[in-house]
């Protein structure tokens, strides 16, 4: 089993001193997967993605990649070159360009001449800095520098990809051209874990989450299998009419949870346990009562609600 995974982690461990940052953690990520990793500051996460970037010695347990076993020595350094780690502290050199930038770290991977040039102009492309090429990295923006760090990151075409928070502090222009880089690998063929508070981000571009607190990954599944098991039905409701009504009708609903009303006009956000049929016969109720409804639309709560809703249970 472990030969069709990308990534397999068993009983890993890592403890500095007294403090254990990343308890027995047992992870599996499936070839060509987009992997998100959340979870508050100090749950592990960073250690985690040190660990499996060879970057920290686990205490215990064992990392696999692609079926071989990921070791700190020159037991297989072949293996180490088809990682890209991005940390979220890692330095730019501001006095160079663009070019001579990512020509430095392609020589330090052995790229060879004509392969190296080539492997510039695509990388160059790919992160859309091929009229920066000659600028001084200190002249950047803080988006193009962070394009600038993933295409350091992948000039040497990694298997497996390591993100630490990439898109920390960048606008939303900036995320979203991000966020379009990433596609664009995962369609490559590169297996992708990214770590990120920007739970949205990650929602888009994930097939698969894992959840992490204390040190211990507490979730880890599908981003389909978690909706389903962990999400709750929501309905939209505005309506012309007295909100009191719309209450009073919602309230002879056994499959109605609850509600809040909206700071819009006349908005009502239900908790709904029901199915779509049952949703639909909500409705039809509703509007037979002669509740004049000018919006009524079923949703699902996002990632940050069940992340926010399991950690309280975590802390409970």
């Amino acid at each position: 089993m472990t030969q069709e995974l990308a990534l397999a982690t068993y009983g890993l461990t890592k403890q500095f001193e007294r403090h254990l940052a990343v308890n027995d953690v047992e992870l599996q990520v499936e070839s060509g997967e987009v992997y998100g990793l959340i979870g508050p500051n100090g749950a592990g996460k960073t250690t985690l993605l040190r660990m499996l970037a060879a970057a920290e010695e686990p205490t215990t347990g064992e990392i696999y990649i692609n079926g071989d076993r990921l070791l700190r020595d020159n037991s297989n350094p072949r293996l180490k070159q088809r990682l890209g780690y991005l940390p979220d502290d890692f330095p730019l050199y501001d006095d160079l360009t663009v070019w001579d930038y990512l020509d430095y770290f392609a020589r330090l991977y052995c790229l060879k001449n004509a392969h190296r040039r080539r492997r510039l102009h695509e990388v160059l492309e790919l992160v859309q800095l091929t009229s920066k090429r000659h600028s001084l990295i200190s002249t950047l923006s803080r988006g193009m520098k962070q394009r600038l760090s993933l295409a350091r990151t992948i000039i040497h075409e990694p298997i497996l990809l390591l993100l630490d928070e990439p898109v920390s502090g960048l606008d939303p222009i900036a995320r979203m051209q991000f966020r379009e880089i990433i596609k664009i690998l995962q369609a490559a063929g590169m297996t992708i874990i990214i770590s990120s508070h920007v739970l949205s981000d990650l929602a888009e571009l994930c097939s698969s989450v894992g959840i992490m607190e204390l040190g211990c990954l507490v979730e880890s599944c599908s981003l389909k299998e978690l909706y389903q098991r962990l999400s709750h039905q929501q309905i939209i409701i505005s309506t012309l009419g007295n909100l009191e009504v719309l209450e009073a009708e919602l309230k002879n609903n056994l499959l109605v949870q609850g509600w809040e009303i909206l700071p819009h006009q006349n908005t009502i956000k239900v908790n709904f346990s029901g199915n779509p049929e049952e949703s639909s016969e909500l409705l039809r109720s509703l509007v037979i009562a002669g509740i004049p409804l000018t919006e009524f639309h079923c949703t699902q709560e996002d990632l940050e609600t069940i992340f926010l809703k399991l950690g309280h249970k975590q802390v409970s």
